[in-house]
């Protein structure tokens, strides 16, 4: 079972116990969030209906911070002596999906394992 969410700005294809590096995401390091859901594959259908999709849900645990590489960029004008440096670096999180489905599905996935922790 698959799903495909929504998360800053792009669409990523999830899987269950799958660890993804999205955008930059406000939260504790531990604490759950819920993606909003574009398509699921629920067995041999794919569930593409904004009705049938609005039963879904997928939940996700924060692992942590992550730091995309350095972009180095440099700027230089000839014959004036106009030479410029800057640099960036793209802050993301990597998310650990706990659970795919319905949401009476998801819940009950989420205190089992809780049960099981």
């Amino acid at each position: 079972m698959y799903a495909i969410v929504r998360c800053g700005g792009r669409q990523e294809k999830v899987a269950l116990d799958e660890v993804v590096t999205v955008d930059k995401l406000s939260g504790e390091v531990g604490s759950s969030i819920t993606l909003p859901v574009l398509l699921v594959e629920d067995g041999d259908r794919i569930i593409s209906d904004p009705a049938e999709v609005g039963r879904y849900e997928v939940t996700a645990d924060i692992v942590g911070d992550a730091a995309g590489p350095k972009i180095n960029m440099i700027h230089y004008r000839n014959k004036t002596g106009y030479r410029r440096r800057l640099g960036h670096r793209q802050r993301y999180t990597q998310v650990r999906i706990t659970g795919i489905g319905t949401e009476t599905k998801a819940k009950a996935k989420a205190g089992s394992k809780a049960k099981e922790d």
